[in-house]
């Protein structure tokens, strides 16, 4: 599930390329909503299935030892395990980004034809029939070139004309929303008394990446993608932010593995003063 959703999270790229190219934009993100659900249900298995994960080191401690949870050698060896496992669902974020990013140009390329197809149909129901029918399903991908040459045409064909900071940016955030919820449940674990704070402070970290974001990332995307469709700037720059993008996309998934337990222990400490301050100031919560 975690590579299906950083697939389809790198597969929105690919929908600004398309949106350029047709000068469609609005018709392509809202085209792309109905693929997104797929990552959203994703999500919404996900969150448990991990949150259960944790629950079972913490049970398995309590029933392994006699002695207090954390100081438990026993309990060690699990959160060791849950350590690896963590680790292991990052990796395969970073798979399935890189899965998104290799099929990113026959994406584009596919979606762009869908954008006209749908003006054609006129509505998505009807847009559904036309591409379950198998004749107009190889009409719309008709002369489709070979992978390689389409791979090929998407590399930047000149020197980066896209800010290194914007990239740099778009690196730490998703270093960071990778490893955001996924740090603040092993701090639960870290913390097995106070882990419902902790994991719902999963905030404080992605706060953190949702800001450089809004502040970096998304105004410098969106301005190059509107100077495209005015014509301003060459569109052969969309393309190339769109590359930029897939490869720190890709960085930024294995900078996670570099976040993670900072991270954790981040969230450790502050819900550990977030706890103590309930506990002396009971009247602060009301």
């Amino acid at each position: 599930m975690t590579a299906v959703i950083h697939l389809i999270d790198t597969l929105v790229y690919a929908v600004r390329l398309s949106g350029v190219t047709t000068r469609r934009l609005a018709t392509a993100y809202s085209l792309f909503q109905i693929i997104s659900l797929v990552a959203s249900t994703a999500n919404l298995i996900q969150a448990p299935l991990l949150s259960s994960v944790v629950e079972r080191t913490i049970n398995t401690g309590l029933h392994g030892s006699p002695m207090a949870l954390v100081e438990s050698p026993f309990y060690q060896q699990q959160l060791q395990q849950l350590c690896k496992d963590i680790r292991l669902v990052i990796f395969s974020a970073t798979a399935g980004t890189f899965l998104g990013v290799l099929a990113t140009p026959a994406f584009n390329y596919i979606f762009t034809r869908v954008i006209f197809l749908f003006e054609e149909a006129g509505s998505i129901p009807r847009l559904i029939i036309f591409l379950s029918s198998p004749r107009l399903l190889a009409r719309t991908l008709r002369k489709r070139p070979g992978y390689l040459k389409v791979l090929r045409s998407s590399l930047p064909e000149r020197p980066r004309n896209i800010p290194l900071a914007f990239l740099a940016a778009n690196t730490l955030v998703i270093g960071i929303w990778t490893t955001g919820v996924l740090s603040a449940l092993y701090a639960g674990a870290l913390l097995p008394d106070y882990r419902s704070t902790a994991s719902l402070l999963s905030g404080l970290v992605n706060g953190v990446a949702t800001i450089l974001s809004a502040m970096i990332v998304d105004p410098t995307a969106a301005m190059i993608t509107d100077q495209a469709l005015r014509g301003t700037r060459d569109q052969q720059d969309v393309r190339q932010m769109v590359y930029y993008l897939c490869l720190t996309r890709v960085l930024g998934t294995i900078l996670a593995q570099a976040l993670f337990l900072p991270s954790a222990y981040l969230i450790k400490e502050v819900a550990q003063f977030i706890a103590g301050q309930a506990h002396y100031h009971p009247a602060a919560i009301t």
